[in-house]
């Protein structure tokens, strides 16, 4: 693990919170397929170890938000915390673009 800081990351109810740093945002979400890089992020020890605290009920009610996954694909919870972190790094990786940006301003 690196030395860079942490950025958090925060469902829209904000019941469900954890960081990651810039770095690892970028190697789980990015163009092309992610689910080999996101998996692999989910074992860095920092990171496993925030997803492990996650009540499996409160994060299939919050995927189910995204309207991107039925009841028997959320089910799993395993998966589910693979998507719950690919949506971390994306969401990361767009609040830090904006931030930079509006430095430019």
């Amino acid at each position: 693990m690196s030395n860079e800081k942490k950025l958090w990351f925060s469902t829209g109810s904000g019941r469900i919170e954890f960081e990651l740093t810039l770095e690892d945002a970028r190697h789980g979400s990015h163009q092309g397929q992610c689910d080999s890089d996101v998996k692999d992020l989910s074992e860095v020890p920092y990171i496993k170890e925030q997803l492990d605290k996650i009540d499996p009920e409160l994060l299939s009610d919050e995927l189910r938000e995204y309207g991107a996954w039925d009841e028997t694909e959320r089910a799993d919870h395993a998966q589910n915390t693979q998507r719950i972190l690919w949506l971390a790094c994306g969401d990361i990786q767009e609040e830090a673009a904006q931030a930079a940006e509006e430095k430019k301003e």
